[in-house]
């Protein structure tokens, strides 16, 4: 494996003020600096980001239409909370496009493309993993799926795949072990794509959302679980044996 001297690798750099608003509080939800349902105050963000009210406003209005940010009228924007059945319709729609980005991965590495910025992302994720810093794993799991997507170099991918609701999805579900699964799989995936296998790579791809729904499924139901419970620990009688 690569020493720990490697690169950075290179990220989305923001065109215009609005743009470091956006990729901010995208950034943001990863490293739970933001947070899903937290109301968001143009003055606040202006100064956090050194930007004008107006590029506040238009970074909002673009989260907005991406589904990332609930704007209310006269009350300011929020970000957005996903109910259980929300959550489970974006992993549907993450997984197959999880999976269809390894094939096509896969498929580029199959042609020909470099394996360098493929392995160099997957070592920098294991080097991640090990600081158990959170912040490191959320930006070198971000740079494993931009070279993911470079080297497919699908354009339908790079633009439907942000579009997807994962952001808040991590941000609002963290089961303890959701690390540990996700860096098995992405090990899994990368092996299947460097070597050029698209059903194996598709096939590990999918299997890896699958994989996070689980954890996620097992999260919600423990807390709807704890939800039931009454304060004092006691079970709440049934119908038959209240009426004895």
């Amino acid at each position: 494996m690569p020493s720990t001297t490697l690169p950075e690798p290179a990220a989305d750099v923001p065109e215009s003020a609005a743009d470091a608003v956006f990729h901010g509080i995208v950034q943001g939800l990863a490293q739970q600096r933001f947070v899903p349902g937290q109301r968001l105050v143009e003055m606040d963000l202006a100064a956090q980001f050194g930007v004008s009210r107006a590029s506040v406003r238009e970074a909002l209005q673009r989260l907005a239409a991406e589904g990332l940010v609930d704007l209310f009228r006269n009350k300011g924007a929020a970000i957005r909370t996903l109910s259980a059945r929300e959550t489970l319709e974006v992993l549907d729609v993450a997984e197959r496009m999880t999976g269809l980005l390894a094939r096509s991965a896969a498929r580029a590495v199959a042609a020909g493309a470099p394996r360098a910025p493929i392995e160099d992302a997957l070592a920098r994720l294991h080097e991640a993993d090990r600081s158990q810093d959170q912040d490191i794993f959320a930006s070198a799991r971000r740079a494993l799926y931009r070279a993911l997507l470079a080297t497919s170099g699908s354009r339908e991918l790079r633009r439907l795949l942000p579009s997807i609701h994962m952001p808040i999805v991590y941000a609002q579900h963290r089961p303890a072990t959701l690390q540990q699964v996700r860096m098995r799989d992405y090990q899994a995936m990368c092996e299947a794509i460097l070597k050029g296998d698209e059903v194996a790579a598709d096939q590990a791809g999918m299997q890896h959302v699958r994989n996070v729904r689980e954890a996620i499924e097992a999260a919600l139901g423990k807390q709807e679980r704890s939800a039931a419970q009454p304060p004092d620990g006691k079970r709440q009688p049934t119908p038959r044996q209240a009426r004895r």
